[in-house]
């Protein structure tokens, strides 16, 4: 199913010619060098409100001015393209050039992208960039090319949080039983079942129809699609549990990245880096804002004691057994040893 829905978009794209002018090299072919500007098509499934867009305005303005019109940046925000999978497919096989992805999803292209599903891994924001940015970063990057992809940098989500109708969620035994739809990730699986939930695997697109008819009785995400995806209008309480550090990856086809020119790259280089910085620092803000306008929405808002997050620590650790080998001891321990 997944390769006929890149097959779909492809012809969609070459259709409707929404691929750019038409003499656009395709994605392997290096461009921008005989007057025609080099198309970068950027697609990811955020709104325009959301802190991924707001830095990816600003790349598409860096990039296009510094290479002084030899590059244009297309947006392609909400999912227009396709959902996370669907764009790394695309962005594999040179339909579109680039896409922002939550990191949890490279872990169906590549089990040790698994590392950053582990529930209460980072102990905050810094030691979580410390990873990334660093050598666990280094070493998860270093698996992409032979994927064709290439990782730019690493942006966020921010923290994933539960929002139920049932009840505030202060301990495990406050989840037993409840139904709660999460991404189709064996270890956030695992996770919430270790935590006394049932859990229910099921496409984001389905999620906000399926709380307003009580398919579920929960979700979580990190706040900014929480407040974005107007799950507040479906949900009462929420929980700021911060179970998992959501991460996104800034993927580029690897063969397109590889034949451009090389003050191009350059250029697309410091605009990655200058958008993994804004992007950051707009996520942060956004959560404390977005949390006030859910109080303010009529959402009943708590959050964990360390000692109550420490109960949920103690009940989740044996996914990190269960998964530890199959991740790489040395990817586990490096994301441990970045909160030091």
């Amino acid at each position: 199913m997944a390769t006929l829905a890149v097959l779909a978009l492809a012809s969609l794209l070459l259709l409707t010619g929404c691929g750019g002018s038409p003499g656009e090299k395709p994605a392997g072919e290096k461009a921008g060098t005989a007057g025609e500007p080099i198309i970068i098509k950027l697609a990811y499934v955020v709104p325009e409100t959301q802190s991924t867009h707001l830095a990816a305005v600003d790349f598409k303005r860096f990039v296009e001015e510094k290479s002084q019109g030899r590059v244009k940046v297309e947006l392609y925000p909400n999912g227009q393209l396709g959902g996370d999978r669907q764009a790394i497919e695309a962005v594999q096989v040179g339909t579109i050039q680039m896409t922002i992805p939550a990191a949890a999803v490279m872990s169906g292209f590549q089990k040790k992208f698994m590392v950053f599903d582990l529930p209460f891994l980072f102990k905050d924001r810094q030691a979580a960039y410390k990873a990334l940015d660093g050598e666990l970063g280094q070493k998860l990057n270093a698996l992409l090319p032979s994927l064709g992809l290439k990782n730019l940098v690493y942006g966020e989500n921010g923290y994933r949080n539960i929002t139920n109708n049932r009840g505030p969620i202060h301990e495990p035994k406050d989840l037993a039983g409840l139904k709660i739809r999460t991404m189709e990730n064996p270890v956030h699986i695992d996770s919430f079942k270790l935590l006394g939930a049932n859990p229910t695997p099921m496409a984001f697109g389905e999620l906000y129809t399926a709380l307003q008819q009580k398919t579920v009785d929960a979700q979580e995400n990190p706040i900014s699609l929480i407040y974005t995806s107007k799950f507040y209008e479906v949900q009462k309480y929420l929980s700021l549990t911060g179970h998992v550090y959501a991460a996104t990856v800034v993927l580029i086809n690897n063969d397109f990245y590889n034949k451009l020119p090389e003050d191009i790259k350059k250029i697309v280089d410091e605009g990655a880096v200058k958008f993994r910085d804004e992007q950051r620092g707009l996520a942060a803000g956004q959560d404390t804002e977005w949390v006030d306008k859910l109080k303010q929405s009529g959402m009943q808002v708590n959050e964990l004691t360390p000692e109550q997050k420490q109960k949920f620590i103690a009940a989740t650790r044996p996914v990190y057994d269960k998964y530890k080998n199959e991740i790489g001891a040395d990817l586990v321990d490096l994301a441990i040893a970045a909160n030091k």
